[in-house]
């Protein structure tokens, strides 16, 4: 276990934690893996592996309707799961929708509102910091319903400009769909004051929570969200499954998004009746194995402590940013005052890319480029950007090892 010293701020547990996760240990070019890439996918602790290990050879079979022992058994991990997920974000387990992902939630709510809500002059409005998964859906409908997409704007130091977002309230908006924290910039946006905003004018809001999924306690009913969407490979969990959580009111109202098997109660060639929420959005057979491994994963982050998580990740990440600043030519591309571990930076004139190639060379692991944000990067007229992003199993010592090897990877740029 390391100790702490007046520079290094350790979690007491934090090698604990990292003895969880069986990649960590692994030597990259040579060198022992040095993980910042945690806002593209987060590591799995083996808790997690091995409930999907489980299912696949303990009771594999499809859920719901099956009589025999393994469906049922399956049927019942399924819904822990879902419980799980419910317990998690503060919701009722009937307004637990699961999906392939955050993208696929707000594609089935992007459609909804286009079938059913919007109309040609409508508005809806997102921000400049949105990722592209909560752009192109909207833009979509709103070219289908000849409807205006309305995009809040950003300071410099990449908040957004909540004057100029309540000037932008009127009763031609229909939804408002933002981002909890930038996957790019790291700021945490003032949700709660947004969702008060909009709500006085009686329009919904949908939070993508993607990034916020592992940083910050969430409870739905504490915010008053319509919608929320989020990823269980953001969260220690598997790829290909994640949630949309969505009031029951609104569930109730809006369309199917796919039509198949589950979402269904009854079919004639003349009519179909929809099954109740949330089986009425899950056509077809489901990730069930994802969806177990994504319940192990939201229980082991819970048994953690999201309050003692957000602590120390505030830790490390004012650390980086401290220990990133001495390098000479090195400039932070968003500087919130409420922010979290996701950093992006370039240094002097050498090329994102550039820089990640390097670093990939000494065995750091970061994201360069736009990171899915390119209106963003228009915004802040760059190409892109180095990103480094933080998780729970992180530690001052790789911090230490990013900003060395920033260091010769720019003298080696010249």
């Amino acid at each position: 276990m390391e100790t702490t010293t007046q520079t290094h701020v350790i979690w007491p547990d934090v090698e604990l934690i990292r003895n969880d996760f069986p990649i960590l240990r692994q030597s990259v070019n040579g060198n022992p893996l040095v993980y910042l890439d945690n806002g593209a996918t987060t590591q799995k602790p083996v808790q997690v592996i091995r409930s999907m290990q489980e299912y696949y050879t303990g009771y594999n079979s499809n859920v719901h309707r099956g009589v025999h022992t393994l469906s049922q058994k399956a049927t019942s991990a399924y819904e822990a799961a879902r419980q799980q997920v419910a317990a998690f974000i503060g919701a009722q387990q009937h307004e637990v929708v699961f999906t392939k992902g955050t993208t696929d939630a707000i594609n089935l709510v992007a459609a909804g509102f286009r079938r059913e809500y919007l109309k040609a002059g409508d508005e809806v409005i997102i921000s400049t910091m949105e990722h592209h998964s909560n752009i192109v859906p909207w833009q979509l409908a709103c070219e289908e319903r000849n409807a205006k997409l309305k995009v809040i704007p950003i300071t410099d130091h990449g908040e957004l400009d909540m004057e100029a977002f309540e000037s932008m309230l009127n009763p031609r908006v229909k939804i408002v769909s933002v981002a909890w924290i930038s996957n790019t910039l790291g700021t945490i946006n003032p949700v709660k004051d947004i969702i008060a905003l909009a709500h006085a004018q009686g329009i919904p809001v949908l939070l993508d929570a993607a990034q916020a999924a592992p940083h910050l306690p969430l409870k739905v009913h504490d915010l008053g969200v319509d919608f929320l969407a989020l990823s269980a490979h953001k969260v220690y969990g598997p790829t290909g499954i994640g949630i949309l959580y969505g009031k029951e009111s609104w569930l109730n109202k809006l369309p199917p998004y796919q039509g198949g098997g589950d979402m269904i109660k009854h079919v004639t060639f003349a009519k179909t009746t929809y099954n109740e929420p949330p089986l009425k959005f899950e056509a077809g057979t489901p990730a069930i194995c994802e969806a177990i491994g994504f319940g192990a994963a939201l229980a082991y982050v819970s048994q953690l402590g999201l309050h003692k998580i957000q602590a120390y990740e505030h830790q490390l990440t004012t650390y980086a940013i401290e220990q990133l600043k001495t390098i000479p030519g090195l400039r932070l591309i968003g500087e919130a005052k409420n922010r979290a571990g996701a950093i992006s930076f370039l240094v002097g004139d050498t090329h994102p890319s550039d820089v990640g190639v390097l670093l990939d060379q000494q065995g750091i692991a970061v994201r360069t480029g736009h990171h899915c944000t390119q209106p963003l990067m228009e915004r802040f007229n760059i190409p892109g950007t180095v990103r480094a992003s933080l998780a729970v199993y992180n530690t001052t010592g790789e911090i230490d090892k990013l900003v060395e090897g920033v260091r010769k990877a720019v003298a080696l740029l010249g």
